[in-house]
């Protein structure tokens, strides 16, 4: 019988002495020196003909290592092993399972490290758009969406390793580009939260921002995105000031502020011109100068306040022909002068991201901060 991995002795190669072990037990097996010399003897022509490229042969050999002694120090290492053929050879569904297997049925292999690092190595040629090949020689298509998966286990398996945050910061980028936003920010929003001090957590909160901004349709139409790309603008520049960013989170909060501001504008102007309400629209315009007060929209603002407060009456409209206007609502004085008040627009947590849906785009958002 064969020791386990408790032993955490680690498998090193060297071409001219071949598999030895550093950190552990001097002793390969427990049982016989025979059956030592015989694993070993394997692991080193396994080796010896994935040096020469022979990977049909290789992947034979360290395969009966695995199956004659699956107890030993070889097992695991003859996995990884393979897993590398298989990268090699661009079957890279094949070295994710004997990756897994790693994982699953030795817990303690004292190169778990390298074993994500191959994980990673793996997803990152998918992203790239290598082709995965059949049987080593078929070509298959380009699968990046496999990448995000393989990504995604990295997160799962290796949570605290250096690779997780980069793993979810591929999982963003490549859910960007396929037009899955919804994933994108999730794997962003877990980036900022689970990894705050990475040094990809700027990076993370200003793709955010970038990705609300990309959902804003326009000043017609809801402004949820809008509000959560100014949040999170706003996050990154107060957390990172010094950030080489800041001129491109500066760009895009104005530009959001101003699509909000425009928003609030065209409400009021809408109130007032269609709904005879100059209490609700005093409110909404109010809230364009609040927003952006230096905007076109916030002068339009100020511009439309002094007609409504000079007593004019808003022009009317072919349908106020057939139907009648609008009633004038009463509203109590008191109630008016809440109203009234001029207020920051509430915006969303920029930590809880809510969900979005593809829209048709209206306005386009300028290329040097939306990228």
């Amino acid at each position: 019988m064969f020791f386990t991995l408790t032993a955490h002795a680690a498998l090193v190669w060297k071409q001219d002495t071949g598999w030895h072990s550093e950190g552990g037990l001097a002793q390969h097996v427990i049982g016989g020196e025979v059956e030592g010399r015989n694993a070993l003897e394997l692991m080193n022509n396994a080796r010896n003909l994935q040096e020469q490229k022979s990977y049909f042969q290789a992947l034979g050999v360290y395969d009966k290592v695995v199956e004659d002694y699956a107890n030993s120090i070889y097992a695991p290492e003859a996995l990884f092993q393979r897993a590398r053929i298989y990268t090699e050879r661009h079957q890279f569904e094949n070295a994710i399972e004997e990756l897994d297997k790693i994982v699953k049925l030795y817990p303690d292999y004292p190169g778990f490290n390298r074993v994500i690092g191959q994980k990673f190595e793996v997803a990152s040629q998918l992203m790239e758009g290598k082709r995965p090949y059949y049987w080593g020689f078929i070509p298959g298509f380009r699968d990046e969406v496999a990448a995000m998966d393989y990504f995604e286990g990295i997160v799962k398996s290796a949570p605290f390793s250096r690779y997780a945050p980069v793993a979810l910061m591929n999982v963003a980028l490549i859910a960007k580009s396929k037009g899955k936003t919804e994933e994108a920010i999730d794997a962003l929003d877990r980036l900022i939260t689970s990894y705050p001090k990475s040094i990809l957590a700027p990076d993370a909160y200003l793709n955010l921002a970038k990705t609300y901004a990309s959902l804003v349709d326009g000043a017609y139409y809801d402004q949820g995105s809008t509000t959560d790309a100014i949040g999170y603008f706003q996050d990154f520049l107060l957390l990172y000031p010094k950030d080489e960013n800041i001129s491109t989170a500066e760009e895009g909060l104005k530009h959001m502020r101003e699509t909000l501001s425009k928003s609030r504008f065209l409400v009021g102007e809408f109130y007032w011109q269609f709904r005879y309400n100059p209490v609700a629209a005093k409110v909404f315009l109010n809230d364009a100068i609040t927003v952006a007060p230096d905007s076109e929209s916030a002068k339009e603002a100020r511009a439309l306040l002094d007609r409504i407060e000079s007593g004019e009456t808003p022009p009317g409209t072919s349908v106020d022909w057939l139907f009648g206007k609008y009633e004038v609502p009463r509203v109590n004085p008191d109630a008016e002068q809440t109203l009234n008040k001029s207020k920051e627009p509430k915006v969303k947590d920029a930590k809880q991201p809510a969900p979005a849906t593809e829209p048709k785009k209206e306005e386009s958002v300028p290329p040097s901060w939306k990228s």
